[in-house]
């Protein structure tokens, strides 16, 4: 699982490394594309998030054939934040496609600052659907541990689920990192 998430950091890393370089390329662009996010949900999915992350930890914590139940619904707890999720990103996304910010489908931005909206719209897009993707993977994860830890859990049950938690937490540590780059640039002016 190390060496998979370490995979998956060269991966966010270079979309984070190509942010920067965006970025400090069309300053203000950015910072306006930013204002443009909504705040309230990007905020909302941060605490659900790491609700869901304590979730997973603690479902780790407590695992033992005595505490299948709780951990069960620990798991099916955090399987429905993680949902809940990517549910708030899907209204995000309609909401942006209804102000015309997806790059090439029907974007329109006017002023001198277009390229840079545009291009941190891009941004935007690419890193919040490839964390979605992620996220769907590690409900898939949670829901198939669940079930399998609803019956007589093992000690190989309790490495799996480990293992799992490692991939949920980074997801989660990987959003955290999305929205100080994404909502919080721009809005202090």
């Amino acid at each position: 699982m190390w060496v998979f998430i370490a995979t998956e950091v060269l991966l966010f890393g270079g979309l984070i490394l190509a942010y920067f370089v965006y970025r400090h390329a069309f300053p203000q662009g950015f910072a306006e594309g930013s204002r443009h996010t909504e705040i309230v949900i990007g905020t909302a999915n941060t605490a659900v998030l790491l609700t869901s992350s304590f979730l997973v930890a603690w479902a780790v914590e407590i695992f033992s054939p005595a505490t299948t139940r709780i951990v069960t619904w620990l798991l099916v707890g955090a399987a429905c934040l993680g949902l809940v999720f990517i549910a708030l990103k899907g209204i995000e996304y309609s909401r942006e496609y209804d102000e015309h910010l997806v790059p090439g489908i029907d974007f329109q931005f006017a002023g001198p600052l277009a390229n840079g909206v545009q291009l941190f719209f891009i941004f935007y897009f690419i890193a919040t659907a490839i964390h979605a993707l992620h996220m769907l993977i590690g409900i898939c994860l949670l829901v198939t541990l669940a079930t399998i830890c609803r019956r007589a859990p093992t000690t190989r049950h309790h490495t799996a689920l480990h293992s799992a938690a490692l991939y949920w937490h980074f997801v989660d540590v990987v959003w955290i990192f999305l929205f100080a780059l994404i909502y919080l640039p721009g809005r202090s002016s």
